[in-house]
């Protein structure tokens, strides 16, 4: 089975920042408890004050769709100015020290 990691960071008015992410809170507490998350975080960047980070792991693609058909969306509303954020397909995992 491939596991499934969404990554990246996008901006917002830096003003807005703090209250964006704490308004994702319930979307990052519901994700964790779906079937097939196996970690998800959104937040704030510790040195670009406009900057969110993201972060999801899933168990598979499956997992990933089915949480998007039902996700609800963050309890505040911000425009979003760049965003990189990607998908990654990882067909092999292990430990990072060999």
């Amino acid at each position: 089975m491939v596991s499934v990691i969404v990554a990246g960071s996008f901006y917002v008015d830096p003003a807005e920042r703090d209250r964006y992410v704490d308004g994702c809170r319930n979307l990052v507490e519901q994700a964790r408890g779906a079937p097939g998350c196996l970690d998800l975080a959104i937040s704030a960047d510790p040195f670009e004050p406009g900057r969110i980070n993201m972060f999801e792991y899933w168990d598979s693609q499956e997992s990933l769709d089915a949480w998007r058909a039902r996700a609800p969306h963050p309890a505040v509303q911000t425009a979003l100015g760049e965003v990189e954020v990607f998908k990654h397909d990882i067909a092999r995992s292990g430990p990072p020290f060999d």
